[in-house]
């Protein structure tokens, strides 16, 4: 898989080059229409050449107001990036005052089942963050445990920050927010709820109109945005979208993975010019490996298509 990735990034790489050339004299809107035009074809043969079973890709330029859509309402198994709509209505209602970011919660390992109410708890061994289970018993705020949520992609977190949310909160956001087939039904690990398919799903289209919400500026005040974004670029999981631009790029950004899935959703900085949103969500690769570097594969190629 590495060497071939490797030849089909030499062989977009050398197609960007010489499109650049062609499209110099071209005027700034039909440069980008022809770049984009011409990641699309790079990356279907990326996805074909993975062997994966679904990808979906769904990107937006803020510079340019052009889109880059790939498969991008086909629904997968969110992973962990449903943690950025629990983010975003938890700022949400601190925006509405109706809670404090900054007011403590007492960490606990214990759960309720959505099918029945019984509880679970969580396993360490399972999660990323084992700084967490040291704190059970004892106070974080809100604000602590999004961090922990976000950037360590803390699963003990997560549960105890949707249950302050409400997921039915939740997805009353994103349905005002316009994306309209995420579900956010549950905390992580509730295996009754696994069982009967009541999982947490996504589409990249759905979380594009989330994380350019963000990129705009425009979910409540600027200063909201600002706090969002300054949590999603410590993100200490970079293996996916950032791998595959420039070092020194700023890169905000929230992966996702389980069994034979692999997703990232970023916001990302190029030096002059205005940011773009990328989403790439990844199905039926059994080697995390080889869907890491599909993404940054992906991502590259996005980002090479957008510079001038």
């Amino acid at each position: 898989m590495q060497s071939t990735t490797k030849f089909y990034l030499k062989f977009v790489g050398r197609n960007l080059r010489l499109l650049a050339v062609v499209a110099f004299a071209l005027p700034a809107w039909a440069q980008t229409n022809s770049s984009l035009s011409s990641a699309t074809s790079a990356i279907n043969r990326l996805i074909v050449n993975s062997n994966a079973e679904t990808v979906g890709v769904a990107a937006y330029d803020l510079q340019t107001k052009r889109t880059l859509l790939i498969n991008e309402k086909i629904s997968l198994h969110a992973a962990s990036t449903m943690k950025v709509p629990v983010m975003m209505e938890l700022f949400r209602q601190a925006a509405t005052k109706q809670i404090n970011l900054d007011a403590p919660l007492i960490v606990k390992n214990e759960f309720a089942s959505i099918v029945d109410g019984s509880p679970y708890q969580l396993n360490q061994s399972d999660d990323s963050d084992d700084l967490m289970y040291k704190q059970i018993g004892q106070p974080m705020t809100v604000r602590a445990l999004m961090e922990r949520m976000i950037v360590r992609s803390s699963n003990l977190a997560t549960n105890l920050l949707i249950e302050k949310a409400n997921a039915a909160n939740v997805m009353k956001l994103m349905k005002q927010l316009g994306a309209n087939d995420i579900q956010v039904r549950r905390g992580v690990e509730d295996n009754k709820a696994f069982r009967a398919g009541l999982n947490n799903t996504t589409t990249a289209y759905d979380l594009m109109v989330l994380l350019r919400t963000i990129a705009e500026r425009k979910f409540f005040k600027a200063r909201t945005c600002d706090e969002m974004t300054a949590t999603l670029l410590k993100q200490e999981f970079n293996e996916g979208i950032p791998a595959g631009v420039p070092k020194g790029i700023k890169v905000a950004h929230k992966t996702g993975s389980i069994t034979k899935i692999y997703h990232d959703a970023a916001i990302v900085y190029p030096p002059q010019r205005k940011p773009y949103v990328i989403v790439v969500l990844t199905r039926g690769l059994e080697d995390q490996k080889q869907a890491h570097e599909l993404v940054a594969a992906i991502s590259q190629v996005v980002y090479e298509a957008l510079q001038p």
